[in-house]
């Protein structure tokens, strides 16, 4: 990839001047390829990137994109958060313009490292973090990258002594993705999300099953038993498949009547034992079990790993407890189907903090995974009214405007023994940068109390 575009002597662009887009700017840089990057926003962040790109011998814009100079370009590289709509991606496919995402960059300058490939609606992030720790405590070098926070062309910059990547892919990623292959292939489940950015389900899980396209030698595909439409996606793709299971025996499953987990026939942890809420997090920890496996990890080296890893901030973290109160930060749970998971893990009553920018699924759904346990909604932000509207009817409803308005009013509502869980179901954008900062902002209110 890199020689063919060398050989064209034109720039390769890139889209994007986040992390991501700025460590693939520097992958080519480094291999004598002209780059010529841009980014439609200003800033700081954004012009300080821009800055170091052109140290590097690049040519960088902010504010907007050069039109005519990416249809010149031998290909264009997408960073995981231009959505494949936007005016700059249109016009190079209208130009006939190869584009690639960023992790194909970042692919195709690694050193031989075998690659776990980790997507999903809920649960990619922790499944991935747990796929890397389980590797690593097992004496298995491996690091988790991708759309967890470290871009693949970043790690692929300065390689270090892992022999397997546990590597995160959102959809936008899989979308532009065509040069990458996976050693394993691992679905944690599918349900509705992004739906204010894609035009409906079908183009979202299109999307995820790319996946599937992206196989090396040998894959191993390891999928949700329990969904329908991940099996449905799966079922063609060529490879070995191995399967986990809440609900009944397969490669890996949740022995109820024992409380255990099961992987390859044997029991390797109580239940009890798994520092992680929730039964989707059971889920997450026996597909990373079944990665592992291919890795070859013996089933008698998975307890320890599953034993000492720790819940990532912003999903299902234990704040802490005041007044007999626990208050859990589950600010990463954008979409319905999250909060539904985080919902149905709730082992108190509790007082569910719902709200932020909708993304165009109703919220009606969550009442039944709340009856009876449920103390109160606390809805805010500029879903509010919807959610008011969609649950007002079926449980106990109150609104609230700024987010220290959100926390004070959980306070009052919620008693000794009861939890307060921060679990959205939308983007934070409306008050917030991101997922991290509203959930740092819970985070530093609890620790105010």
């Amino acid at each position: 990839m890199f020689d063919r575009w060398r050989a064209t002597g034109r720039e390769v662009a890139v889209l994007g001047l986040a992390r991501s887009g700025e460590a693939a700017a520097l992958v080519l840089r480094e291999r004598g390829i002209p780059v010529y990057a841009s980014d439609a926003g200003t800033g700081s962040e954004v012009e300080a990137c821009a800055a170091r790109l052109r140290a590097a011998g690049a040519v960088a814009d902010t504010g907007g994109h050069d039109l005519v100079r990416l249809g010149r370009a031998a290909a264009v590289v997408v960073s995981p958060g231009v959505p494949p709509e936007a005016p700059a991606v249109v016009a190079a496919h209208a130009a006939g313009v190869e584009v690639v995402a960023e992790v194909d960059v970042g692919y195709a300058a690694l050193t031989g490292q075998r690659i776990a490939g980790i997507t999903g609606t809920n649960g990619k992030t922790t499944t991935t973090a747990l796929v890397a720790h389980l590797l690593a405590s097992a004496g298995v070098p491996a690091a988790p990258v991708g759309n967890i926070g470290r871009a693949l062309a970043e790690y692929a910059r300065a390689p270090g002594p892992e022999r397997w990547l546990a590597l995160e892919l959102s959809s936008f990623q899989l979308h532009d993705v065509h040069h990458l292959r996976v050693d394993v292939g691992l679905v944690t489940n599918l349900a509705p999300d992004h739906l204010d950015r894609y035009p409906s389900l079908a183009a979202y899980q299109a999307d995820k099953a790319r996946l599937f396209e992206r196989g090396g030698a040998a894959p191993v595909w390891i999928t949700n038993a329990d969904d329908a439409a991940v099996q449905e996606l799966a079922a063609a793709a060529p490879g070995a498949h191995r399967r986990f299971s809440l609900a009944a025996v397969a490669d890996a499953w949740y022995d109820r009547d024992r409380d255990a987990l099961v992987v390859d026939g044997a029991a390797v942890l109580p239940r009890a034992e798994l520092p992680l809420l929730g039964d989707h997090n059971v889920a997450n920890a026996l597909a990373a079990s079944l990665a592992a496996r291919v890795a070859g990890v013996p089933s008698a080296a998975l307890a320890d790993g599953l034993r000492t890893f720790r819940p990532m901030k912003h999903r299902l973290e234990p704040v802490g407890e005041v007044g007999g109160v626990l208050w859990i930060n589950d600010s990463k749970a954008t979409n319905v189907a999250s909060t539904e998971m985080a919902v149905r893990g709730m082992t108190r009553p509790f007082v569910l903090l719902l709200g932020g920018r909708h993304k165009g699924e109703p919220y009606a759904r969550l009442a039944a995974a709340a009856a009876g346990r449920c103390r109160a909604v606390v809805a805010y932000g500029e879903a509010g009214d919807l959610v008011e509207a969609d649950l007002g009817p079926l449980l106990h409803v109150v609104r609230a405007g700024p987010f220290a308005e959100v926390i004070e009013t959980a306070r009052r509502l919620a008693r000794p023994g009861d939890a307060v869980l921060l679990s959205p179901a939308c983007s934070s954008y409306d008050q917030f940068r991101n997922y991290e900062e509203r959930g740092a902002t819970f985070r530093a209110a609890v620790e105010a109390m």
